[in-house]
């Protein structure tokens, strides 16, 4: 079963370049990933009130064609592909207003018990196998994601009111964001991202100090961030961003 949503892009969610930040794009994807949900009677609401879990992202990969401009019109289209014995799968694409598939994206999600903070099984909660659609977005495995070289740090971010969402952590397009920034203007005037990756590995509260490190020594397009926790020194999150020249 497919659902979809259109969107106009409106000037909040543009960079400089008046294109679409790839974190309005994942903030995309979170919307239409939760009617998706809701659709199928297991929206974030129905989880904490009925089972007292919430919807966790855990993989995040997105190929870019075409990213949309200011004032453009998109339509994103979603799906789920049923679940494994911990994880959910949800794939999207996006598409133009003449019905070109501008990107593509597959995630995997969880299921977190909102008081324990454990994971639940994927069978803790039922929905209709029949809305199933077996299709791929994009024809790819997660990859293992690691540094080929030195990592430096890039900077320090302490983490505040604005990352935070409802599930009480860092909101997974502020992780974008933060990737994002470890390249600095003049690089984002020249080059635009071809694909990203992320794996979400575990949570940042209000008032920890998050470090990227960034590796330095690629020379390739592929750049590795990761997000360490300063105090636990435990890996928040890492990702692999793909560039070419606009």
């Amino acid at each position: 079963m497919i659902c979809q949503k259109k969107y106009t892009i409106n000037i909040s969610d543009v960079d400089f370049t008046k294109s679409l930040k790839m974190s309005a794009l994942f903030n995309y994807f979170q919307d239409v990933a939760s009617i998706g949900a809701e659709s199928l009677g297991i929206g974030i609401d129905t989880l904490i009130d009925k089972y007292g879990i919430t919807w966790v992202i855990t993989r995040f990969r997105v190929e870019i064609v075409r990213n949309p401009v200011l004032n453009e019109e998109i339509t994103i289209e979603t799906w789920h592909r049923g679940h494994k014995r911990l994880e959910f799968e949800r794939d999207f694409r996006v598409l133009d207003s003449d019905g070109n598939v501008i990107a593509a994206a597959v995630s995997t999600w969880i299921i977190l018990d909102i008081k324990t903070r454990e994971i639940r099984k994927a069978d803790s909660i039922t929905y209709d196998p029949s809305t199933i659609r077996e299709e791929r977005a994009i024809d790819c495995k997660f990859g293992r994601l690691k540094a080929i070289g030195e990592l430096e740090i890039v900077y320090k971010k302490r983490i505040g009111y604005s990352d935070i969402d409802l599930n009480g952590h860092i909101n997974n397009s502020k992780y974008v964001d933060y990737a994002m920034d470890c390249f600095d203007v003049e690089s984002h005037s020249k080059y635009g991202v071809k694909s990203i990756e992320i794996n979400y590995i575990s949570e940042a509260l209000p008032e920890d100090m998050l470090v990227l490190n960034k590796d330095v020594s690629s020379n390739t397009s592929l750049s590795y961030i990761e997000g360490i926790n300063e105090k636990s020194g435990k890996l928040v999150f890492k990702s692999q961003i793909e560039f070419e020249m606009k």
